[in-house]
């Protein structure tokens, strides 16, 4: 692969980051044929902040107030919210998620990182889960980012359905249907 000048990968390196802001050091340095130094070093030229950074970023610019539970009782990193609509969340799969064993993520994680964003997206003061139906698809390894997108399909008499799906470097993990009931006073949609 024959290396590009550096005004041209800069150029293309803001561009890539526009499009995908959760774009590791790592996942860049392998994109362009370059160390991670040299990535981080046109990174602080062109003014790119590092990764969490762009993280609460994007999630600031898209973000609605979480109303039927504590922010911090989310599992994950809630990145897009826009209440009865979609949801997005990140999770770093770090050593006390997995089997020490072999390293793969206990799924108690995945499914959990899955509801509380189910939870999160109800526009509701209460928001519980009635039922769900998940499947897991690829085993999740340490240091992985798994992004899960919570979409709600239906919501009236009470009950919400929402689909959600979680991938790793854009390979789907793990899916469900989740029916969350929700106190929505008076309200029939």
């Amino acid at each position: 692969m024959k290396r590009m000048i550096k005004t041209d990968r800069q150029n293309q390196l803001v561009s890539k980051l526009r499009d995908n802001p959760f774009l590791t050091d790592e996942d860049l340095s392998e994109a362009f044929g370059v160390s991670i130094q040299t990535i981080r070093l046109d990174r602080l030229e062109q003014n790119i902040p590092e990764l969490r950074e762009r993280i609460r970023g994007v999630a600031v610019q898209h973000h609605d107030e979480v109303k039927a539970l504590p922010l911090d009782e989310v599992i994950g990193e809630i990145i897009e919210l826009q209440l009865d609509k979609v949801a997005i969340s990140i999770l770093d799969i770090q050593e006390e998620h997995v089997f020490h064993r072999n390293q793969i993520a206990r799924g108690h994680f995945l499914f959990a990182q899955a509801n509380s964003l189910c939870v999160a997206l109800i526009d509701d003061e209460l928001a519980l889960t009635a039922s769900s139906e998940v499947k897991f698809i690829k085993p999740v390894k340490l240091g992985d980012r798994v992004v899960t997108k919570a979409v709600l399909i239906e919501k009236r008499k009470k009950r919400a359905t929402i689909e959600v799906e979680s991938s790793v470097q854009h390979q789907q993990v793990f899916k469900g249907r989740f029916v969350m009931y929700y106190f929505g006073e008076g309200e029939e949609q």
